[in-house]
């Protein structure tokens, strides 16, 4: 049963499984966008927190869809995402998008990126005061589909077949695959670094792939068994948190409370609570972040 914390709960009347409709309808609009209308030699418009932390036009085109698309289906609810335009809820329901996941990619034309869309309770701006209940995570190049919502499964497809239910599995930490990403700072990057290098003796492998939606949505659907990532925003894990939960998954941080910047740990309810140990004994020797 997927349950909202506390302060989330609120009186709103609106079926779940019609949300993550919705959110599927929009994700795959925007994903045909950022594909189709792909400008050749695509160049990088802005940067934000540093030379390698890339904006692109077609994130902001993308997203400037999903806000007027969403305004139209559902105008009160409320909208936050990764680039420049938001809108107050008046109904209880926030819209966190990611109109790229995994932007580098994207500009690297690795087919690696997606589309995340999640309907959400509570206030996306503050960890652990809000809770995804919908969501859609699509990749626009390999046609793959996750669609989640509370009570109602994950369920993964390709193109327009027939979803799958997914349902994750345990196993030894030593047999399993690891997901996990790197921040854009340099010295965010060498602290996970430090990191990585207590964690990988102790499962099958790493991969790091480039977009933290996927990666939720790989646990859920067991082409990884287990992710872990520092520094993620909400806009990059609420639909992808919603799809590992509703398969079985475990999401949290590293104290079991609800994933947030600080830590994000995903995987079956055993394997989380053993590599969760694994990285409070890496963190430990390694030492707090140093933010210069």
């Amino acid at each position: 049963m997927h349950q909202l914390p506390p302060e989330t709960h609120t009186d709103i009347d609106v079926d779940p499984a019609e949300l993550a409709r919705i959110a599927l309808t929009v994700a795959v609009e925007a994903g045909r966008l950022v594909v189709d209308e792909r400008p050749v030699g695509l160049g990088v418009a802005e940067t934000k927190s540093s030379a390698t932390d890339v904006v692109t036009v077609m994130d902001q085109r993308s997203q400037d869809h999903l806000l007027a698309r969403l305004g139209e289906l559902r105008p009160r609810d409320g909208f936050a995402g990764e680039e420049r335009g938001a809108r107050a809820s008046d109904s209880g329901i926030t819209w966190v998008v990611d109109p790229i996941d995994g932007t580098v990619n994207y500009l690297y034309e690795i087919p690696a990126y997606a589309v995340s869309v999640a309907a959400a309770v509570g206030d996306p701006g503050v960890d652990g005061a809000w809770q995804p209940v919908a969501g859609a995570v699509v990749n626009p190049v390999t046609g793959e589909r996750y669609t989640a919502w509370a009570g109602g499964g994950a369920w993964r497809s390709i193109g327009d077949a027939q979803p799958r239910r997914l349902q994750v599995q345990e196993t030894s930490l030593g047999q399993a695959l690891c997901g996990t990403g790197f921040g854009y700072d340099a010295d965010r990057r060498a602290w996970q670094a430090a990191v990585l290098s207590h964690v990988l003796p102790q499962v099958r492998d790493i991969r790091r792939l480039g977009s933290a939606a996927l990666d939720l949505c790989r646990v859920a659907e067991g082409s990884l068994d287990v992710y872990y990532e520092r520094g993620l925003n909400p806009w990059d894990m609420a639909a992808g948190w919603l799809v590992a939960t509703e398969a079985g998954a475990l999401v949290s941080d590293l104290h079991g409370r609800a994933p947030r910047a600080e830590l994000t740990l995903a995987g079956a309810p055993v394997l989380h609570s053993r590599l969760a140990a694994v990285l409070e004994g890496a963190i430990e020797q390694v030492g707090p972040e140093i933010v210069r």
